[in-house]
């Protein structure tokens, strides 16, 4: 078996990732590897042509990577402890293009995520980013679900 010598995990501040992120920071401990932490902001609808008072587009996205950027902090800031093997990252973009492609350009060798565990018609609407992240990855991929109420 290949080394996990460099982990990428992606957060969306939900519990799911929150739960997810746990593992990807034990296995990073466990096996001495660099933590990449991914958040990417979903390519946002493009209000240019409605109206929206106050406020512009590029004024929105600048907030929202701002926000984006303040949970980060916060986030590593609670999560890290002693851990000091990291990085981090914020894209925008289509969430599992961008998993892809940042394990791709950081030679990942293991994705860690959280997953909704979306099914029926909701799956079948709006798919889900780890299944998408399973089926284009070109290394392993950990899922992690949230353990069922109890």
């Amino acid at each position: 078996m290949k080394p996990f010598s460099k982990i990428l995990t992606a957060i969306d501040f939900s519990e799911n990732s929150d739960y997810a992120f746990d593992y990807a920071l034990t296995l990073a401990k466990q096996f001495d590897s660099q933590l990449v932490v991914l958040h990417v902001i979903n390519e946002p609808v493009d209000l240019r042509g409605f109206y929206v008072p106050h406020i512009s587009f590029e004024q929105l996205e600048k907030e929202i990577e701002e926000g984006a950027e303040k949970m980060m902090a916060k986030f590593c800031s609670a999560k890290m402890g002693d851990f000091t093997n990291f990085t981090t990252s914020i894209v925008t973009g289509i969430p599992y293009e961008e998993v892809i492609r940042t394990a791709e350009e950081t030679a990942a060798s293991l994705i860690v995520l959280g997953t909704h565990g979306r099914t029926g018609i909701d799956h079948l609407i709006f798919g889900s980013t780890a299944e998408r992240v399973v089926r284009g990855a070109s290394c392993p991929v950990l899922t992690i679900r949230l353990p069922a109420e109890q």
